[in-house]
């Protein structure tokens, strides 16, 4: 399949006058295609992280049309981040009713054990960080917030950076997914995972029994 290039770019490149090669992938193209992919962008996956790479791009070719070069880019150098974090997300839930505030729900995984709690907030977003604050029992001030696309369109995937402060220092986090709570849960764990590699004993969990059984 991979033989013919037209399997996995969705045009040829120099017809509009682009130099060098332009992919564009779906959720059909297959490990060898997405392997090409890595090689054409020149990224490097260390043997261990390639299979939670390649989930990732699969869970993202499930909700994105076509998945792009600066997509599998960001993908890559937010999974190698996430692998080597103190703090996880595990499952994640947010609403937002009409009039009401916002709930959301989350499941953090720490050391193999996983920490459930929710929340309401002025916003989905606010939600989902106080959500995480009643797992993750550090205080901290958010003094940096900031949204940018990945690549353009309606799907798009949107990546979060964020900075906390703790004790006076400074940590900062990133965040990458199609739907921006989501991300923007990620870059905060991100963040405390900073401080949490440093300061360990400090950090104290919530409750451990999961809501989402």
């Amino acid at each position: 399949m991979l033989k013919h290039r037209t399997t996995y770019e969705i045009m040829n490149p120099e017809d509009v006058g682009w130099e060098g090669t332009k992919l564009v992938l779906g959720k059909h193209s297959g490990r060898a295609g997405f392997r090409n992919a890595l090689n054409d962008l020149g990224l490097k996956v260390p043997d261990d992280a390639l299979d939670g790479v390649y989930q990732r791009f699969l869970e993202l070719a499930d909700r994105k049309k076509n998945v792009t070069g600066a997509d599998i880019t960001a993908l890559v150098s937010d999974q190698l981040t996430v692998g080597s974090s103190t703090l996880n997300l595990v499952r994640w839930n947010a609403n937002l009713g009409s009039g009401g505030a916002a709930t959301a729900s989350v499941v953090i995984e720490r050391d193999g054990e996983e920490f459930a709690g929710d929340a309401r907030g002025n916003g989905p977003v606010n939600a989902m960080f106080q959500a995480i604050d009643s797992v993750v029992k550090v205080e901290n001030e958010l003094t940096y917030y900031h949204v940018e696309a990945v690549s353009p369109g309606e799907d798009a995937q949107g990546q979060v950076h964020v900075r906390i402060k703790v004790n006076g220092a400074m940590y900062a986090g990133h965040g990458l997914a199609t739907d921006i709570v989501e991300a923007s849960a990620r870059a905060y764990l991100s963040a405390l995972s900073q401080y949490a590699e440093q300061r360990p004993d400090t950090v104290l969990m919530g409750s451990s029994t999961s809501r989402w059984s």
